[in-house]
């Protein structure tokens, strides 16, 4: 003989049998065949008769493992479909968009609930010259939830995507494509002109629109492009006029000139939402500059700056009147200094550096300073000395005593502090000269020569380099620090004094939005309601004008005076008004028209240059989209204010802001009742996305690895949903499919499974009936459908309140409570083990659940749930099938169903049972290792009632023998431990030891506050119970001096386990993990319950004497776990191949013991009392080559089968030499 290996994960069985060489011949009418190691050929086929002129002979043994344990992995019933073992989540995504997109279903859900009430939803427009990004996905995948939602609830919801056209995204974009660096080169002399240059900007507009289609369809977001709407568009921009006519014939909006941050990249003011949204640290000079006095220029007032590029335009020194100023006497420079009393250390850091200065003579305050003139740093503006009285010390009450000098450098033309001080001391006056000497690009012009054409924070070096040479610069160092940037282009801004068109912000207005509107605002969560508060009490003017080209053109006309105005809402208003019709609003078209003047019908009124702020626009669109009030208006006023929006926390300052202004301001009500407010998505170190960094997985890729409903699941259950922020790591989505998706695929094919075997054993095919769920007595049975019950009704309740963050970890967590805990109580009695009846009342309770639960999980994970329903619906009557499960309504609460004590019964039960596994763990205990007792101490007794009528349920799941109860706390003791060193250590630092010991005594009265609150004082440290935990401790009896007791409690209730062992606890341990190992090999071998397997064990009786023990006095155990029969080795078919083999190592006492197992799938055994040893090796050789379908055929009857074996022949009869099995065959031998 040979050996024969056959590989196992980590250990090898060494099988012997008989040499290939051995040949098989058969009489006239039987196969005949030669085997060798090579190759087996087949000579005269059998008669006609016999197997129907087909081969009896087939391929090797493993081939034929390997054919059984594929069909294996494959479950088909018939009405519950074809399901693999495993499946590929992203491969049957793109099946289901397939699907979806053969049977129209998006626009057929929306015809089929087109008459029922409206569901209105606004989208926030995005700009399609960017892709789309986690960003977009999360917000998307939370619109589509709630959409989906209020689609399956009985409304009609329509779902238009927009698109944001205009602004400086897009004018950026083209800037950057053609090199366009200035305005001049658009507009100016030498310019490619405004037409030429939106015909450019138009041309990009839709850049990545087919992304985007393909981004959120493959999101499984259903939102119809086809029927969208662009700002760009004629009609939506005429809508834009009408809002901003509403704002003018209110007096609402004005002109006025204001410190406004400035983009030099983009030539334009901002507003103040847009200059806060995007900070960044720069580095800029900070100096100390002296200005000398008029009547003693050795005495010099010290000003602090971090813009030196503004001392060009200085106009004056600012002071608080009430701070207190002191002179000082620099004793290297021999100069006086006169500055705040409180600053000194910004010129004399530490006291190393010895005695610098003394103090010259008694503190001033701020307000005996006032009038003090000096010289200007530059003479650029000095003629404003006599013009307005500039260089002289004013009093301004913003200026502060903790930063500076307390003396504040003002340029108004750069500053809106400086600019309102100077308004109030008259050195400023309206309409009078503002020292401005920039472009529009922020460059010096010629008012300052020496900078000219330099950018402003360029010239910065130049400037700090001429105070030195004039001997102005007192001190200088660089200063790090957060600065505004343009959210655009990344460049840093300028404020500056600019011309700009404002809304008014008025008191009058702001306490309507706190007081009206605001309160009919549901906010999610609710905390961000008050951060919207606060930017409504602090909002000023809105900047609703650009200096651009690509936009809504301001519809204002003006005379040359800005005397006379008129402000157009329309393009019929427009056409009369000019004579002339138009079919586009951009600049191109509407600049050149000109209106007669009513004052002096020989002049011309002529459109201002600027454009609306894109943001303007975004917060038109409820109105925009439906181009009211020229069309659409029963259809707007039906569906506004929306029933739900959805973006980011940063839409706060933005999107929400613009809607609820312009709402407010046209209707008093707002434009929306429900808001969902989501956090930043970031990379997984906590910083920004960045493509240039590559510091995220691509969306599509991640997509592609695990699917869109991974992805969609794991951003809608993470904090990001409360409006916190999330860091997206990989295997955050890798987790959901582990954890969610595959539990739930192996619930539903275990339901396939289970109906298979009640079809393969009874001949019943699975027919749902809902009845059937009603008349069963089993309590899980009861509890699952009570505890889907109220899972519904939770769902109803949060989804009205727009929680989401509560909604899907309770649908999530049903999986678990279905998988954990149903189907792992049922899983035998599923299978039939209870009888016919019960398995009938669990296959139709597990079915009616995992189709409620589909339906409820539909909006939440469209492409998993449509998988699963399209397999689950061929079970129901033909007319109740439909084409998508997002056609179905959402479930509805069935009261007949609700048991809130069986509920509460098995919450009690999983309570005791999660306790019991927790003590297991802490104390190294298995559930596979039996345990004498459990004990639960409650003082409910109530609960302790409940936990009784569980009792083998909880002492089968804990592998524990006895279960008592118990009211008597006094039994219990507790103590706080440490937890978390990593946290602590740092925190406590000299005080460790002393609070580590104050844990161990800690009163009962600090234990309870630490279990409700979860933190407790302690010597002064606030500890967590992320940092600590609180142990239970039994406490025995003289009695029990044997027993090994270990605690563990909830705060209600309390479980003891008892972990003393004993022989015959050992014995169930050591079957309970043999009968395990065996569960492996039949997984290898890919056999399913029902595939008639027999198991062959071999062990030295000398290595392992306790497993030999066990096996000689607890065999029936093992067979009785198993539910196979079970053989020594040396009743294994002589020369068959197993599939799967493997040495096991099993737990004996205190030592490991090991034994071979072998997995065999029934087949045709040689054996009887017929067959000598020899003859019965020789024609087992010949069943393990040969088809035993045919062979069966062939011995049907009691037919024999003639057969020439190393030229001696046998007659071949079942029951006789030839056995089904060796089950079979011993019972025959006996």
């Amino acid at each position: 003989s040979e050996e024969v290996r056959v590989p196992e994960s980590k250990k090898e069985v060494h099988l012997s049998r008989p040499s290939t060489s051995t040949s098989v011949s058969a009489s006239p009418s039987a196969p005949v065949a030669t085997s060798s190691s090579s190759s087996r050929q087949q000579s005269t086929p059998p008669s006609s008769s016999t197997c129907e002129q087909t081969p009896i002979m087939s391929a090797t043994a493993s081939t034929s493992a390997a054919a059984s344990a594929s069909a294996a992995s494959t479950v088909a019933v018939k009405g519950l479909g074809e399901l693999p073992a495993r499946i590929s989540f992203p491969a049957e995504e793109e099946k289901t968009l397939a699907h979806w997109e053969e049977t129209d279903a998006f626009q057929e859900s929306l015809r089929r609930h087109a008459d029922l009430p409206p569901f209105r939803f606004f989208d926030g427009p995005p700009f399609a010259t960017g892709q789309p990004h986690y960003g977009h996905i999360l917000a998307g995948t939370i619109k589509d939830v709630v959409c989906r939602y209020a689609h399956m609830t009985g409304h009609s919801v329509e779902r238009r995507f927009g698109w944001d056209t205009h602004g400086l995204p897009i004018e950026f974009e083209i800037n950057k494509l053609h090199g366009i660096k200035t305005r001049d080169e658009v507009d100016g002399p030498d310019g490619i002109g405004i037409p030429a240059y939106n015909k450019l900007c138009r041309s990009i507009v839709m850049k990545y629109s087919e992304e985007w289609r393909k981004v959120i369809g493959r999101m499984g977001r259903w939102i119809d492009f086809d029927n969208d709407y662009k700002t760009m568009d004629v009609k939506y921009m005429e809508s834009v006029w009408w809002v901003f006519k509403q704002l003018w014939e209110k007096d609402l909006v004005y002109r006025g000139f204001k410190v406004m941050p400035y983009s030099s990249a983009c030539s334009t003011p901002l507003s103040l939402f847009e200059a806060k949204s995007n900070y960044m640290n720069r580095v800029d000079p900070a100096v100390v500059v002296a200005f000398p006095t008029l009547d003693d220029e050795n005495v010099c007032l010290l000003a602090w700056t971090t813009t030196p590029w503004t001392l060009p335009s200085h106009l004056t020194l600012a002071v608080h009147p009430e701070l207190v100023y002191t002179k000082i006497r620099d004793l290297e420079t021999k100069r006086v200094y006169l500055l705040g009393a409180s600053r000194l250390q910004l010129l004399y850091k530490t006291p190393e550096e010895g005695v610098t200065h003394e103090v010259l003579e008694p503190a001033l305050t701020g307000a005996q300073l006032e009038g003090i003139r000096y010289h200007p740093p530059f003479d650029f503006f000095l003629h404003m000395r006599e013009s307005v009285g500039a260089f002289r010390v004013i009093l301004a009450s913003y200026v502060t005593a903790d930063a500076g000098t307390c003396i504040v450098h003002q340029a108004p033309a750069f500053g809106e502090d400086d600019y309102d001080a100077c308004l109030a001391a008259g050195i400023v006056i309206p309409g009078g000269e503002l020292p401005c000497p920039l472009d529009n690009d922020c460059c010096f012009t010629a008012q300052v020569d020496p900078w000219k054409g330099l950018l402003v924070f360029d010239a910065n070096p130049g400037i700090v380099k001429a105070l030195k040479q004039s001997g102005r610069l007192v001190r200088r160092e660089n200063l790090s620090h957060p600065y505004p940037y343009c959210w655009r282009s990344d460049t840093p801004l300028v404020y500056r004094a600019v011309s700009s068109w404002f809304v008014r912000m008025s008191d009058e207005e702001k306490t309507r939005l706190e007081e009206e509107i605001l309160p009919q605002i549901n906010w999610c969560p609710e905390h961000v309601s008050k951060r919207f508060l606060e930017l409504v009490r602090g909002a000023p003017d809105w900047n609703v004008s650009r200096n651009r080209f690509w936009g809504t053109p301001l519809p204002i006309w003006v005379s040359d005076d800005l005397e006379e105005m008129v402000c157009v809402g329309s393009v019929d208003q427009l056409e009369k008004l000019t004579g002339v019709r138009v079919s586009d609003l951009h600049r191109e078209t509407v600049d050149s028209l000109e209106i007669p003047s009513a004052r002096d019908p020989t002049k011309k009124l002529h459109r201002v240059s600027e454009v609306l702020d894109c943001w303007f626009e975004s917060g038109a669109m409820p109105y925009g989209q439906l181009h009211y009030p020229f069309e659409n208006k029963e259809v707007f006023e039906a569906g506004f204010p929306a029933d739900f929006i959805a973006e980011g926390i940063d839409q706060t300052r933005g999107w929400f802001n613009k809607l609820v202004v312009l709402s407010t301001a046209l209707f008093g009500k707002p434009a929306f009742k429900n808001v969902i407010v989501n956090g930043m998505v970031l990379a997984s170190d906590g910083k920004k996305m960045s493509k240039r960094l590559r510091n995220y997985p691509p969306p599509m890729d991640v997509v592609d690895r695990y699917g869109a409903d991974a992805v969609r699941l794991y951003l809608i259950t993470s904090p990001v949903v409360q409006a916190q922020d999330l860091r997206f790591k990989e295997e955050g989505v890798r987790a959901v499919v582990t954890k969610v998706f595959v539990p739930w695929f192996n619930a539903y094919r275990f339901l396939v499974q289970a109906t298979a075997d009640l079809r393969d054993e009874h001949q019943i095919v699975f027919s749902p009936d809902i009845a059937l769920c009603l008349k069963g007595d089993n309590f899980m049975d009861r509890w699952l459908m009570a505890a889907t019950q109220s899972l519904i009704q939770f769902v109803h309740t949060e989804m009205k309140a727009y929680r989401l963050y509560t909604v899907i970890p309770r649908l999530i967590a049903f999986i678990d409570q279905l998988t954990k805990w149903y189907i792992r109580f049922n899983r035998e009695r599923l299978r039939g083990r209870d009888g016919i009846e019960q398995q009938q009342f669990a296959l139709n309770t597990l079915y009616e659940v995992l189709f409620q639960l589909n339906v409820a999980m539909a909006p939440l994970t469209p492409f998993f749930t449509e998988y699963v329903y399209q397999h689950m619906k061929h079970a129901l009557p033909a007319d109740k099938q439909e084409d998508s499960v997002h056609f179905l309504p959402f479930p509805t609460v069935r009261t007949e169903f609700f048991d809130e004590e069986i509920e509460a019964m098995v919450a009690a039960m999983q309570d005791v049972i999660t306790l019991g596994r927790t003590v297991r763990d802490r104390n190294t205990k298995p559930v596979k290792c039996p345990l004498k007792s459990v004990e639960v101490i409650c003082n409910d007794q109530t609960t302790l009632d409940r936990v009784l009528q569980v009792k083998d349920s909880i002492l089968q799941e804990l592998n524990i023998r006895n279960l008592t109860t118990s009211t008597d706390l006094s039994k219990l003791s507790r103590s706080m431990v440490p937890t978390n060193e990593k946290s602590l250590g740092p925190k406590l630092r000299g005080d460790r030891h002393k609070v580590y010991e104050a844990m161990k005594t800690l009163s009962s009265e600090k234990m309870d506050e630490f279990e409700a609150n979860g933190k407790v004082e302690i010597l002064g440290h606030e500890i967590l119970n992320t940092e600590a935990e609180l142990q239970f401790f039994y406490v025995a009896d003289e009695a029990d001096a044997d027993s090994q007791f270990a605690a563990d409690s909830n705060g209600s209730i309390t479980v003891v386990l008892n972990l003393a062992e004993d022989n015959s606890l050992l014995q169930d341990y050591t079957i309970r993990e043999l009968v395990n190992r065996v569960q492996r090999l039949r997984k290898e071998a890919g056999v399913v319950p029902t595939d008639p397997v027999e198991v062959f064990y071999k062990l030295d009786v000398k290595k392992s004497p306790f497993v030999a023990q066990m096996l000689q006095k607890r065999l029936n155990d093992v067979v009785s776990a198993i539910k196979k029969p079970v053989f020594q080795w040396s009743e294994f078919p002589y020369g068959a191949l197993p599939q799967a083999a493997s040495v096991s190592a099993v737990p004996a006492q205190d030592r490991t013991e090991f034994v071979e197992l072998a997995v065999l799938l029934a087949s045709l055994t040689a054996g009887g009392k017929s067959l000598s040893a020899n003859d019965r090796k020789a024609v087992q050789l010949y069943l393990n080559v040969c088809s035993a379908a045919r062979l069966q055929a062939a011995l049907a009857d009691g037919k024999t089968l003639p057969v020439e074996i190393n030229g001696k022949m046998f007659q071949l009869q079942l029951g006789v030499n030839v056995f089904n099995s060796v089950q079979e065959r011993l019972e025959a031998e006996q």
